[in-house]
């Protein structure tokens, strides 16, 4: 039997919602709610049984109504999604999970509270290329991580409420979040940004992650670039991923290639001498399907909910990459110096 489910918010990532969920057999669309009820209008079309609907309470006294999705500005997440959880639906919420971890963690406390599933929309974690990474990690294809190079940048909008950081990192650090070992739990962070056209807010940006074995993570997030670039390099003691989501053909390639270092100390002194080697192999580059991430998304929203279990990427998940942001905002503003990232519940019965 179909979960009824509202989806709130008809803007950007509203419409990809909306059409997921009417897709799926897993869901039955019941209404859309918008303060704009054209705009809701026209994104489930006139001829639609899928109600419009302006009143969030509204929706939230329906019966006929189990999870509502939210897809509206950042600030208004955590609202929306308490007062949802406070009436006994279930919630998935678009990236950022909120605009604050306390906001996040008492979304995360509200929804263990009522038995209701809470999850966090990271898309990409449900992509066929992120799920073989994760898997090629866990195996130890790549051996140990020494290094991840992400770039994400385009002609992008310069999003009224956030910057360049909360806008296209989260991605990243969820994708970071899901396929690294142990996931995303580094101790401090340092963020770069530039505003060159006077917004007000950083437009270009750099993040700088430390990792486990004095390893680094680096992610380069810009909304001025001409091109399109959705490129992650993870490299390993044993193999290295490219990952070039604008490749259809080729979207994922191993190289078994990279330097091999051998220290040995000479003379008295103990100078240390470096033997380099490099190694020259072959690449791999696996097929892989082709699915929307987006309706693998919704798919695991019902099994969650039916199976009275967290989904993949729950709550905890949103939490983790919303500190990382939250530290990357104060080391901008301390000029770039790393800031800790503040400890929390990170995940069920999990604390640091």
């Amino acid at each position: 039997m179909s979960l009824g489910i509202a989806v709130v918010g008809a803007g950007y990532w509203g419409p990809n919602l909306v059409r997921n969920f009417r897709s799926s057999p897993d869901w039955d669309l019941v209404a859309v709610c918008d303060l704009d009820p054209d705009r809701a209008r026209s994104v489930i079309g006139q001829r639609s049984t899928v109600e419009v609907e302006t009143s969030l309470s509204r929706v939230l006294d329906r019966d006929d109504i189990v999870a509502i999705a939210i897809a509206t500005p950042a600030r208004t997440h955590g609202p929306i999604a308490l007062a949802a959880l406070r009436a006994g639906k279930h919630v998935l919420v678009e990236k950022p999970l909120a605009d604050s971890h306390r906001i996040a963690e008492s979304m995360v406390d509200e929804a263990s509270a009522r038995e209701l599933v809470l999850m966090t929309d990271h898309t990409y974690c449900y992509t066929p290329t992120v799920v073989r990474i994760g898997e090629l990690i866990s195996d130890g294809v790549l051996g140990e991580i020494l290094f991840v190079d992400s770039v994400r940048i385009n002609l992008g909008l310069v999003q009224p409420d956030v910057d360049v950081f909360w806008d296209l990192a989260p991605h990243d650090l969820s994708i970071l979040d899901a396929v690294l070992p142990g996931g995303l739990r580094p101790d401090a962070v340092a963020a770069q940004g530039a505003d060159p056209l006077g917004t007000g807010k950083a437009c270009v940006g750099y993040l700088t992650l430390p990792l486990p074995g004095d390893a680094i993570a680096h992610l380069h997030i810009n909304w001025l670039s001409p091109t399109k670039i959705r490129q992650m390099v993870i490299g390993g003691s044993q193999r290295t991923l490219v990952w070039d989501d604008l490749n259809p053909q080729q979207r994922l390639a191993i190289y078994d290639r990279g330097v091999e270092f051998a220290a040995s100390h000479v003379g008295e002194s103990q100078r240390e001498a470096a033997a380099v080697s490099y190694r020259l192999g072959d690449m791999h580059a696996p097929s892989l399907p082709e699915r929307e991430a987006l309706a693998l998304v919704a798919s695991e929203f019902a099994a969650a909910i039916r199976e009275r279990r967290a989904p993949h990427t729950d709550g905890y998940a949103g939490l983790r990459v919303l500190q990382v942001l939250e530290a990357a905002s104060r080391s901008l503003s301390a000029g770039g110096t790393f800031a800790p990232v503040r400890s929390a519940v990170l995940t069920s019965g999990d604390a640091v």
